[in-house]
């Protein structure tokens, strides 16, 4: 579909976080933000802190808006550390790129989180009140289907993210909806082991799926966030600008063509997992997904609506990166918050055109 008709923009409005000098919880960036609103009203970032050796952490910040245009953060500390086994490994750890989703179904935020322990990236899922105590849930298990016919929980699996409102699943049950993206080389894990693609699909590039929890599971046990079934097929790379693969970004937001999601798309080549990337490029796309169906494309982007042009996006810790993260409303004004070049938070403003 021509870039023309899809019906929003992205327009830049600076940085809002840098590392701290001399912090060395921050020596290697910050980045990635989840978001939300706090029980006093306030709008804070849940940002990505690399210290030296790449271990994360999830801060929280407070953020500092002027006339109406976040500008900057007020830090308050961190939230979640590398504590659990599943999140150390004996070379390699952290919490990673958190997406918090507020479900008002349920009274909580809903983080979800990738655990870089022993095997590698896995979600996990950990829930809060007040975006300061975060209850750990564990990682994510997957059930098997017929329909898909591979063992989902053998994958390394990144950007997931809740629907905020439930939804009816394809099985007809009232459930909550989780975006995730597999990645089905398991020579990541076993070497020469190489690539198993579920029933059905026939591109191994990474690729947008969705699942679903029954939410009468969620209401008796809130452990039940972390159980999820009937996982499908939603997007996968369809244009230049996301040629190697594509992921999902923030929480979906409600709007009048359905649920408005960005995503980012990457180009270049791309290393190993468990490798810094350091000759890619990662662009911000979007697409329309069907409101009562959000398993089914409406429109989408053909080409970007934020690529790395600034310093900031070009230079860093991993150079040419645009990573959307965060959606939130201030004064009736949307604003993306994104990762710049694995290094930086920036803002930009969303607008229906």
């Amino acid at each position: 579909m021509p870039q023309t008709t899809f019906p929003y923009s992205l327009t830049r409005a600076g940085v809002v976080m840098t590392p701290a000098p001399g912090d060395e919880l921050e020596a290697e960036g910050v980045l990635n933000p989840a978001s939300g609103r706090g029980p006093d009203g306030e709008l804070y970032l849940l940002p990505r802190l690399v210290s030296a050796g790449n271990v994360s952490r999830v801060g929280l910040a407070r953020v500092v808006v002027e006339d109406g245009v976040p500008v900057s953060v007020e830090r308050e500390g961190v939230v979640l550390e590398p504590e659990t086994g599943f999140e150390r490994g004996a070379s390699n750890a952290g919490t990673e790129d958190p997406r918090v989703t507020w479900i008002e179904a349920l009274g909580l935020h809903v983080m979800t989180y990738v655990a870089y322990g022993p095997l590698g990236p896995r979600t996990a899922i950990a829930v809060s009140e007040d975006l300061r105590t975060w209850r750990r849930l564990g990682p994510v298990t997957f059930a098997w289907s017929p329909e898909v016919d591979t063992d989902l929980n053998l994958f390394h699996n990144k950007d997931t993210v809740f629907l905020p409102e439930p939804v009816t699943a394809p099985d007809g049950t009232r459930s909550l909806a989780v975006l995730h993206r597999p990645m089905w080389d398991l020579g990541e894990i076993r070497a020469g082991e190489g690539i198993h693609l579920p029933a059905g699909i026939e591109d191994e590039r990474q690729s947008i799926w969705i699942a679903f929890v029954p939410l009468a599971d969620v209401e008796e046990d809130v452990s039940a966030l972390t159980h999820w079934r009937g996982s499908r097929f939603v997007a996968g790379p369809e244009h230049p600008f996301e040629a190697l693969k594509i992921g999902g970004g923030p929480a979906p937001l409600r709007v009048p063509e359905g649920w408005l999601l960005l995503h980012h798309g990457v180009t270049g080549k791309l290393a190993r997992v468990m490798e810094q990337q350091q000759h890619v490029n990662y662009a911000a796309g979007a697409m329309i997904l069907d409101a009562e169906r959000p398993w089914e494309v409406v429109s989408r982007t053909s080409e970007p609506l934020l690529q790395p042009e600034t310093d900031d996006e070009r230079s860093g810790i991993v150079p040419n990166v645009v990573f959307p993260t965060a959606i939130e409303e201030i004064d009736g004004t949307h604003w993306v918050f994104y990762g710049m070049a694995d290094s930086k938070i920036g803002v930009a403003r969303l607008d229906r055109t």
